[in-house]
């Protein structure tokens, strides 16, 4: 029995040691990709920060900075390829669904009409996928306004606000972020996307309440009719690049 015990013990430390030391390697990487980052080298900073996500695949904040890159050097193919590899390895992060389906998101302003809609329906599955396995604010928000992007045929916009409604229940009972102002501006949109103006306009007033600074929220405020009508779809226009930069979660 002392023997098993010992044995036992002896393995946990091997496998902690091991874990340990992955987690340090992921972050050296990471800090490697950023200096890159500092002097231009992109592609160093590309290869260190594949590096970290690949040591750490629910790391947010890696697989984020990874896809800024991507985006700013226009390598989409190369990172939606990174991460279909990596979820179908990891199927179990919700982080890698999230920057999975984020990276579908980066590309869709250059690919054509059709590829559109396939990029979307991809990044909806990672994002349901990462919902599942993680509901939270991030999770609900994320695939609530990625419904509001589909055209009105589709009927997803009602899905979209049920999302954005859990996302708003929840961010109630937080402490202000900054970032909740985003749920305020997409519930809006949702409502008015599925004909409820009243309740569109209830929800950014009192977004503007929180955020009283909010031009968004104050633009939405005094239009009407066409002029509304325009700021909304322009929002979700798929030839216009969405930001899709997380770092104001943990930067707040």
């Amino acid at each position: 029995m002392k023997k098993i015990i010992g044995y036992a013990l002896q393995t946990l430390l091997v496998v902690t040691w091991l874990l340990c030391g992955h987690l340090h390697a992921s972050d050296a990487d990471y800090q490697q990709g950023l200096k890159a980052l500092q002097t231009n080298d992109f592609s160093s900073a590309l290869h260190y920060l594949e590096l970290a996500v690949a040591g750490d695949p629910d790391n947010l904040r890696y697989g984020n900075q990874y896809r800024q890159v991507i985006v700013h050097q226009k390598e989409f193919d190369r990172g939606v390829k990174f991460f279909e590899q990596l979820v179908a390895q990891h199927p179990q992060a919700p982080n890698l669904h999230l920057n999975c389906g984020f990276a579908y998101v980066d590309k869709i302003p250059v690919a054509g009409s059709i590829t559109q809609v396939m990029l979307a329906n991809n990044a909806l599955t990672e994002f349901s996928k990462a919902l599942q396995l993680q509901p939270g604010w991030i999770t609900y928000y994320t695939r609530g306004i990625s419904y509001l992007f589909w055209p009105k045929i589709f009927n997803r916009a009602s899905l979209g606000v049920a999302d954005l409604e859990a996302a708003m229940k929840i961010q109630q009972s937080e402490r202000h972020h900054g970032y909740h102002l985003k749920a305020y501006l997409a519930l809006g949109d949702g409502y008015w996307k599925t004909d409820n103006l009243a309740k569109a306009r209830i929800t950014w007033a009192e977004g503007l309440k929180e955020f009283p600074k909010s031009a968004l929220l104050q633009k939405r405020l005094a239009l009407h009719g066409d002029e509304l009508k325009e700021l909304i779809e322009l929002q979700f226009d798929p030839s216009i690049r969405v930001n899709t930069d997380l770092r104001d979660l943990w930067e707040d």
